[in-house]
């Protein structure tokens, strides 16, 4: 509602929801055939143009017209004050980070860092009766099918002169002029009153070999060459497929947890 009263002057979710119906209905969209259009049908345009589509297309380095629109079809809209991004009622990261959390879960696990599966296979599938492989399904199978596309993202970070640079641990940039699309400043995470800052500004890019697959490129053309890898780990007994990249499916940090209990 904060965003909504900012935009257009409304101070109630019926004058907001009056105003996003009254934009849906002059778009004449009924059945969308692309994210840009099933964005406009769920939000309307002012929404879709401030805050979707720039971000959306430095994100994925494609134009929202040729994103599938299944891709924006869970996009939450709330009538509320409350700035929360979900409604979750516990919403944030592990106290001192992932690291503890991490470590507290693999304490008494032998674990190596730094290790190529790949350069020794043989050697890991023979000492496990599983395997939990959260790599990409692509390069399990040897690209026997193609490669997948996969975005990534690359970080510039510096220590600024001032107690605080933005108010915030995360703001995002929606504008498409801008070329990064978000600064974190990580001692709002829960760090102390430095004299100085850190903050990382976050440049979303195409995936190439050496740097780090992070996000699936879920239009229908690599979720269709998916499924045929998929197929093939469907008959894989001895191994547990899991994560972002080996189920080549966007995932938040509460869903993989969750779905942890699954494997």
């Amino acid at each position: 509602m904060n965003t909504f009263y900012a935009l257009w002057g409304v101070k109630t979710p019926e004058e907001a929801m009056s105003q996003i119906e009254k934009q849906r209905k002059d778009a004449g969209i009924t059945a969308p055939k692309n994210l840009e259009e099933q964005a406009i049908s769920l939000v309307g345009k002012d929404i879709y143009e401030i805050l979707i589509k720039g971000y959306t297309e430095k994100q994925w380095g494609r134009k929202c017209t040729e994103l599938p629109a299944f891709i924006i079809q869970r996009l939450p809209v709330r009538f509320t004050f409350n700035n929360n991004y979900f409604n979750d009622i516990y919403q944030g990261i592990p106290v001192g980070g992932y690291n503890p959390l991490i470590n507290g879960l693999l304490s008494g696990v032998e674990t190596k860092c730094n290790t190529d599966f790949f350069a020794n296979r043989e050697y890991f599938e023979r000492i496990a009766d599983k395997t939990v492989f959260t790599g990409k399904i692509d390069e399990f199978y040897n690209y026997r099918f193609g490669k997948l596309e996969y975005r990534t993202v690359r970080w510039e970070t510096e220590v600024l002169d001032c107690e605080n640079y933005q108010g915030n641990a995360v703001v995002n940039y929606t504008e498409r002029e801008i070329s990064h699309t978000r600064v974190i400043e990580h001692k709002h995470f829960e760090f102390g009153a430095q004299p100085q800052t850190v903050v990382s500004k976050e440049y979303p890019s195409e995936w190439q070999a050496g740097s780090e697959p992070m996000y699936p490129v879920n239009d229908e053309k690599n979720n269709a060459l998916y499924q045929q890898y998929k197929r093939l780990a469907d008959d894989e007994p001895a191994v547990l497929f899991g994560g972002r990249l080996a189920e080549y499916k966007y995932y938040d940090m509460d869903e993989i947890i969750e779905n942890v209990g699954g494997l």
